[in-house]
């Protein structure tokens, strides 16, 4: 339907009348390019505006499908491309300055381009639309044709653009990569072939890539089996498998922003990070360019982000968002920012114009500037863009001259209408929404978000000002609305407050007061006829709960503003009596309702269906609600809400709706006489609409396509174009910083100062009866504070403001019931997660998790939790065992058949066998064939049948793999049930063990308190991790919270309490028997034998007399008594003994039974952890099971991507083998029409003499010279400084310059063709002949060059053809290979299983033994070889050890006697030693003196006498010397001091002399190079003789270090024991 309204309407007419669009105004939301040199043109709405930079006059474009989407320009053949966005789009060519439409290019695209291109030479465009298609095509725009077309899904480009050096390149970019795509061309055919850039990562380093498909560096693991591609592990088979990688291996790369060619086909790309990329065109590399970084005013801005790139000589030029554009200077490998210009706002665009003589820069803003090179740059504001697109627009009285518009930011302009060049403007620097123009006076009113109206004097144009401002409330002004004579101004803010404000500014703009309507205002109406007194008033709002309309009108006298104080009440509100406000409703939806100016009629625009209605209003009057009925309904043929103006003469109605369109229609008839498409559907339609008060001028509005467009009449004539006056750039500076009240609250607080003026006396007797009651209620609370708890009443019941206390008690309530039903909540969802864990980990298991623990040690003993196994479970096991039944006893049937080679072998057989034997088999067949050690676990030691388990070393398909995992399972589950069968027994065992302590301590209790001992009885009891369950229910003793009981159930309790009390009371006293056997015997009628320990004898009376007075009976009684009580001892003695044995045997009885389950429970637990090591062992036979089936399945979704790859690869083959035969058919047709071509140039040639044989053989000779001759071409020279600016200078491979270049040849053999070049005496009809036919040869000539250039075009086409089936039958040959890899891979870890063997320490043997899993040099044998050869190795190494040891015990008997021959050769040699030594024994003087002299002693003291004094003599002499010396070595240091300053002086002057030295040193260096070369020669031979030095004393070490280690081997061999053998 919106397709069919869409549909051309550029000028509709009905009755004469048409309208047309005399301009449109708007800023460039898109790039803008240059058309030509002078030329710029930018897209907006439906409209492509044309902007010649030096006049600055504007030419409009419009689009017939509504809005415009992309644009592209070709200079070269000036032109412009545009595509609209319709379903379906199209692309216009239009030729410029004519602007008539050269072509319209239609694809198959559904919904938008995105980007379109023009080569820089040829008439190529490139076109991309996003979604669904992602297509990029290639267009000859001239023919009309697509060339070839590709389709990339899920690859969104953001800019596009041709190489300017080559045509047959193109460069795509978007955010996340960039890609060349290559235009390869044979003969006819187009074929496009893209590239992907390989990006760096985000630190500008390069990440290198493994190959997905066929990785080379994947790690071996022989334990694990073979290691698979991570597309294999994730299970992917299709195309998705080459391109997988998991989040891990996903690093970030750079974000290229824009990217620009080079003259040299490379490419420079910006990136968000700050990186210069360039890629070189051919190879695609890489380089990431280095920054130089130098001290400069980038300091505060060294991150630049460039934004927008073009290429200059030597680098580029580059702009972020800081408003700063750089420039780039690049040079090997690196480059240097500089700043070139400043611009105000963020550069989103550049570009440089043709001739490259200026450059465009554009700003987010919208403004576009022109820079111009030269010796003196200028910086020229093309546009200058408002802040925002436009908010309101209105006509300055009385609209032929001027007009005013509005900015969300609070920009307001004045425009001449006639150009749309501003005038001025002025800043409210606060968010606006709309704006009103004064038809009475030159003024205007703007509305804001704060809810404040400015009031704007336009008197003089060039420089409005701020007369007044009005701040009406707190809510957002929606409406300002003047009436015809500009009487009154209608605010409607957005909480349902209409204000009427008088709209003379010699009034200063008052508030004469407000009506409340509803809160949603949809449009404010008036009509004010000056025959009339009166203004009437309509307000539309809607109600949208009940899907109505509602209308309030209300009348305004003209004298209002005199009168104001008797309509309005104190607090502003007029008075609805007054004002005649009556109520209406409609019972459908309105967008748009206006009041016709006789007001007996209103015109509603429905908002639901297509529809105008008129609504007659009553005459008479009506209290309450009044339902309006459709008179008169009209088709609008327009969809979407819309909105309804009436000119100022009331009898146009115009309508502007969503679609975009403008409708005039007559107000009696509705119908219309004339309509405009102005905006689309697309934009979201128009948003406003403004009439001239003479209906000449219409300005209209665009919602959301930014564009203003001004229609005029047809027939009007237009006058001269003014002259642009400068617009003035004031601000508005606040200057009052206080804050402002609301004019309706000033008025709410005048009126109630006037409240309390007028009843101040009241209020202060009420005041003072408040003090005096306030001071008695204190005087109460401090009563109430001195009172008992009881008689105490709440500090509440003192508050005398009911309502404030009920008010607080409904709050408290409130916040009482949320608390509640928070609680709840949170109760429920406690209550539902543990219904779920419940369920979960209770409910659902079969076995119930509990534990055992031990009477007396701390020892635990869990059960097995299990589910019970599910109805799918088992009936896959019922299966499995049925399957190894069926095999089993077909492996016997076939063993038998093998075995049986004789039937009476086999009768006999079968006849000896008895029944203990078939018993025995019944049991062996339950039994595994297998031993523990193979079977991998102890799964037999719980009598789990195991014999239909297969072997490991036999599990080689998946189907048995999966049949031994529902096996094992199935293994397991029986081993916890027999453990749990196990312990469910010990769990009755101890339960029954606790019952018989209780029985028994029950009489141990009794005997306890019989003999009044204090001991403990012990009682065990079950925990609460015996009894799980108890978990569940809460018992009365957990709860820790004290129950919440009313007072009137307390007191109902006491009271049955007390009853029962009186009653019990009244039945003791009653019953006298029991009371009487109470009193006399106890309470019971025999005595027990339990009593005699508290059976005492009553003493006789007289015992309470003295001894000497008691009488003989009483002696009598008195030994009767003494026996009895001997006797009552004796029994008493007797029966604790007794009860102590019996005590003393039950706990004995109880201490054997606990230990015994003790015991039994430490079994339990041994078997508990045996239970476990075989649940373990099962669970890890089925998880390397599992990882087999796992690595399985990795197997086959390898096995099946390279099948698929492979089958692609062939496909492709295929296509590329097609390719190659084509192209080589094509070629070699072209070749052989090349041939004919130039054989008949050839012949021509050849056949030249021929054909002028009849003339002479001279002139036939002048005219083949002439025949030869070429004309030569002159090439235009295009000027000097032009050429030195383009750095892509003369762009090649154009197919326009091709053909001028051939009308220039053309007409230069027309001139070759002159007569006047004709030889004499040559026959005019000869020459008309000879030129003929060398225009023949010329034409054939640059056809046999065309052909060449095209021939070798084809070959190239075709090499690369041919190189592309090379490459994928390489790619199938390495698939061939892969697969066969993979399939020997396959074989060797089926056959290679993994098995789980049960081994003990020792039987792992091998030379060098580790923990670890690789048993490379292992070999996996039977245990009973290893036994018997280990027994054989035994015997044979005790006979070896016999027979060592009695050669031992023979080498033992040698080495004795030798030793004792040894022994007695030294003894002998001591001897004579120590003879000689008697023989030579030295007798000294002392030795004598000590033997003759008798007193030795005395002589000895006298001797140390003399000795003493020589030591004292010797010390006195040594002090004295001591003394000396430390004379002299006090002389020797002040002789020290004196040498140190002499030193410190001379080490002064040797410093200066070392500075002189070192400077003759510099000196002589520096001026000759003898002296240096010297020095070298002596330095040289100094090192040659210190070498020689070294040589000889390295070898004189070598020698010694020979004769030490030759020493040192001697002495080792000199005490190196030797075992000689015997």
């Amino acid at each position: 339907m919106a397709q069919g309204r869409e549909r051309d309407e550029g000028y509709h007419s009905a009755g004469g009348a048409s309208l047309s669009v005399r301009w449109v105004q708007g800023f460039p939301k898109q790039n803008v390019h240059f058309v030509n040199n002078n030329t710029i043109c930018y897209p907006c709405g439906n409209y492509v505006i044309f902007i010649n930079i030096e006049t600055k006059n504007k030419t409009v474009l419009q689009c017939s499908n509504g809005i415009v989407g992309v644009v592209a320009t070709n200079i070269p053949y000036e032109v412009v491309a545009f595509s609209d966005r319709k379903l379906k789009p199209l692309i216009y060519i239009y030729s410029f300055p004519g602007l008539t439409r050269r072509t319209k290019l239609k694809g198959n695209i559904l919904l938008d381009y995105t980007l379109l291109s023009f080569s820089y030479c040829g008439t190529y465009l490139a076109s991309y639309s996003s979604l669904p298609e992602f297509e990029l095509a290639l267009w000859n725009w001239e023919s009309n044709i697509i060339l070839c077309k590709k389709s990339q899904p899920g690859m969104d480009v953001n800019q596009m653009s041709f190489n300017p050096m080559n045509w047959r390149q193109l460069c795509l970019s978007s955010p996340s990569a960039v890609s060349v795509w290559t235009i390869e061309r044979s003969n006819q055919e187009h074929h496009f072939r893209a590239r992907s850039v390989k990006l760096p990562l985000e630190d500008g380093s390069f990440f290198n890539e493994t190959d997905v498909v066929f990785p080379q560096s994947l790690p071996k693991d022989l334990i694990y089996g073979p290691v698979l591609p991570l597309s294999a592990i994730a299970g992917l088979v299709g195309e998705e498998a080459e391109t997988f990688r998991p989040k891990d291996d996903l690093y970030p790369l750079l974000h290229p922003t824009m990217h620009c060619w080079t003259p040299t086909s490379d490419l420079y790309i910006g990136c968000e990070e700050g990186h210069l990329l360039m890629i070189n065109g051919d190879t695609l590399k890489v380089t990431v360019l280095n920054k130089i970084e130098e001290e400069s005013p980038l300091g505060r801005r060294n991150f630049i982000s460039p934004v927008t790139l073009v290429y200059q000589k030597e680098g580029v030029l580059a702009s972020g968002i800081d408003g700063f554009v750089y420039s780039f200077i690049i040079k090997d490998g690196s480059y240097m920012i500089k700043d070139f210009l400043e611009i105000e706002r963020p550069v989103e665009h550049m570009t440089f114009s043709p001739n490259y003589t200026m450059l465009l820069i554009q700003t987010d803003k919208g403004s576009v500037y022109i820079y111009t090179f030269g010796e003196e740059p200028t910086l020229n504001k093309v546009l200058d863009a408002c802040d925002g697109k436009f908010q309101a627009v209105d006509f300055i009285t009385p609209g032929t001259q001027h007009f005013m518009t509005l900015t969300h930011s609070g920009e307001i302009c004045v425009w001449w209408l006639e150009d749309c060049s501003c005038v001025s403007k002025i800043y409210l620097n606060t968010p606006a929404t709309v704006l009103a123009c004064c038809p009475s006076s030159l003024s205007a009113a703007v509305g804001t978000e704060g809810g404040s109206v400015y009031f704007i004097s336009v008197y003089d144009k060039e420089s409005p000002q701020v007369v007044d401002k009005a701040f009406l409330s707190e809510s957002s002004v929606q409406h300002v609305t003047y009436d015809q004579r500009g009487i009154f101004l209608l605010v409607g803010t957005s909480e349902g407050k209409v204000f009427i404000i008088c709209a003379s500014s010699s009034r200063s703009f008052r508030i004469i007061g407000f009506t409340e309507v509803a809160k949603d205002i949809l449009q404010i109406s008036t009509v004010s006829l000056s025959e009339t007194d009166i203004v009437e008033v309509m307000v539309l709002s809607s109600l949208p709960e009940a899907g109505r309309s509602r209308l309030e009108m209300f009348t305004l006298p003209t004298l209002l503003p005199q009168v104001s104080t008797i309509f309005a009440d104190e607090r502003g509100r007029l008075k609805d009596e007054i004002i005649h406000k009556y109520l209406y409703e409609l019972e459908h939806t309105l967008s748009s309702a206006v009041l016709d100016f006789q007001s007996k009629q209103i015109y509603g625009f429905c908002s639901q269906v297509p529809y105008i209605c008129s609504y007659l209003l009553p005459k008479e009057e009506h209290m309450g609600i009044y339902i309006l009925k459709p008179y008169k309904k009209v088709q609008s043929r327009q969809y979407g809400p819309g909105m309804l103006y009436l000119s100022s003469h009331g009898l146009w109605l115009i309508t502007i709706a969503k679609c975009g369109i403008l409708c005039i229609r007559d107000v009696y008839t509705l119908e219309t006489f004339a309509r405009c498409r102005s905006n689309s559907h697309q934009g979201r339609g128009i948003q406003s609409m403004r009439i001239s008060m003479d209906g000449q001028n219409i300005l209209v509005n665009g919602r959301d396509d930014g564009t203003l467009v001004y229609l005029k009449w047809k027939y009007v004539q237009y006058s001269k174009q003014k002259a642009s006056i400068d617009s003035s750039q004031d601000e508005l500076v606040p200057t009052d910083v206080k804050k402002e009240i609301p004019w309706i609250q000033q008025k709410s607080q005048e009126a109630i100062k006037k409240e309390v003026n007028l009843f101040s006396k009241k209020r202060k007797e009420i005041k003072e009866g408040i003090k005096s009651l306030s001071k008695t209620i204190l005087n109460m609370m401090e009563e109430n504070d001195k009172l008992e708890n009881i008689a105490k009443l709440d500090q509440q019941e003192f508050g005398l403001d009911l309502e404030e206390l009920e008010r607080l008690h409904d709050e408290s309530q409130e916040e009482v019931a949320k608390m509640i039903k928070d609680v709840e909540m949170h109760n429920l969802a406690k209550s539902y997660l543990a219904e779920l864990i419940k369920e979960e980990c209770w409910n659902s298991m079969a076995v119930k998790g509990r534990a055992l623990k031990c009477f007396h040690i701390p020892c635990v003993v869990e059960n097995f939790p299990m589910k019970a196994r599910t109805v799918e479970e088992l009936k896959e096991l019922e299966r499995v065992l049925q399957q190894k039944k069926i095999e089993a006893e077909c492996l016997k049937l076939r063993k038998e058949i093998v075995e049986a080679q004789s039937g009476v072998i086999l009768v006999k057989k079968r006849h000896e066998e008895d029944d203990e034997e078939e018993e025995e088999e019944d049991k062996t067949v339950k039994c595994s064939n297998l031993p523990n050690y193979l079977l991998g676990s102890l799964s037999t030691d719980f009598g789990v049948d195991t014999s239909l388990l297969s072997s490991q070393l036999q599990l080689h398909s998946r189907e048995e793999k999966i049949n031994q995992i529902i096996l094992l399972k199935d293994i397991i589950y029986k081993v916890k049930t027999a453990f749990n069968n196990e312990f469910d027994a010990a769990y009755k065992q101890k339960e029954f063990e606790i019952t018989r302590v209780k029985e028994r301590n029950v009489r141990i209790r009794e005997i306890i308190v019989d003999l009044e001992l204090e001991e403990a009885v012990w009682q065990p009891e079950f925990e609460d991790c015996e009894k799980p369950e108890r978990t569940l229910v809460v018992q009365d003793e957990e709860i820790t919270a004290h129950k919440h009981v009313m007072p009137w159930h307390k007191a109902r309790e006491e009271l049955i309490v007390n009853r029962e009390t009186e009653r019990w009371l009244l039945i003791q006293g009653a019953n006298t028997r029991l009371r009487a056997l109470m009193d006399m015997m106890g309470g019971v009628l025999e005595v027990k034998k339990e009593d005699i320990l508290r059976m005492v004898i009553p003493q006789p009376a007289f015992m309470a007399k003295p001894d000497a007075v008691w009488t003989e009976e009483e002696r009598k009684q008195f030994k009767d008594y003494e026996k009895k009580v001997k006797e009552l001892n004796e029994e008493r003695d007797k029966y604790r003994k007794s009860l102590e044995a019996e005590l003393k045997k039950l706990q004995n009885s109880i201490q054997e039974s606990t230990q015994a389950f003790d015991e039994h429970l430490k079994r339990l637990f041994e078997r508990r952890v045996k239970a476990e090591l075989v649940t373990n062992q099962e669970e890890l036979k089925i998880s390397n099971l599992a990882f087999s089936l796992l690595l399985d399945e990795e197997l086959s979704s390898r096995e099946k991507f390279l099948n698929n790859y492979l089958t692609r690869k062939q496909l492709e083959k295929s296509q590329t083998s097609e390719a190659v035969r084509k192209s080589r058919e094509d070629l070699d047709v072209y070749k052989e029409h090349y041939d004919n071509l130039l054989a008949e140039d050839k012949v021509m040639d050849r056949s030249f003499k021929k054909e002028f044989s009849e003339i002479p053989g001279h002139q036939v000779d002048i005219l083949y010279k002439l025949f030869k001759r070429r004309p030569r071409i002159s090439k235009q020279k295009t000027h000097s400084e032009t050429t030195s600016a383009v750095p892509f200078g003369e762009l090649p491979g154009s197919g326009k310059l091709s053909k001028d270049a051939f009308a220039q040849l053309m007409k230069a053999m027309d001139e070759l063709d002159n007569i006047s070049n004709m030889p004499e005496g040559l026959n005019p009809l000869v020459w008309n002949h000879f030129c003929m036919t060398r225009r023949a040869k010329v034409e054939n000539e640059q056809k046999v060059k065309q052909k060449a250039a095209d021939l070798l075009e084809m070959a190239t086409f075709l090499r690369k053809r041919v190189e592309e089936e090379e490459k994928v039958q390489q790619e199938i040959e390495r698939v061939f290979h892969e697969l066969i890899l993979l399939q020997e891979e396959k074989v060797r870890f089926q056959l290679n299983l993994t098995i789980q063997i049960l081994l003990k320490q020792g039987q792992v043997e091998l030379e060098n033994f580790q923990l670890v899993l690789e048993y490379s040099d292992a070999i996996l044998i039977n245990r009973n070889i290893i036994e018997d050869l280990n027994s054989v190795i035994r015997t044979q190494g005790q006979k070896k050890i016999a027979s060592m040891m009695e050669t031992k015990d023979v080498h033992k008997r040698i080495l004795q006697i030798e030793w004792e021959h040894k022994k007695m050769e030294m003894e002998r040699e001591d001897l004579n030693q120590k003879a000689w030594d008697i023989q030579m024994l030295f007798f000294s003087r002392d030795r004598q003196k000590y033997l003759n002299e008798p007193n030795y002693e005395a002589l000895i003291s006298i001797q140390i006498g003399i000795m003493e004094q020589t030591i004292a003599v010797l010390d006195k002499t040594h002090k004295k010397n001591v003394e000396n010396c430390k004379k002299l070595l006090k002389k020797l240091g002040k002789f020290s001091n004196q040498k140190d300053i002499a030193n410190y002086t001379l080490s002064c002057n040797l410093r200066e002399e070392l500075v002189a030295v070192s400077e003759r040193k510099d000196i002589c260096n520096a001026m000759g190079s003898k002296l240096t070369c010297e020095k070298i020669v002596k330095e040289r031979y100094e090192n040659m003789m210190q070498q020689q030095k070294l040589t000889h004393i390295s070898k004189q070490q070598a020698e010694q270090i020979s004769i030490l280690q030759t020493e040192v081997e001697r002495l080792r061999m000199k005490t190196f024991p030797a075992l000689v053998q015997m």
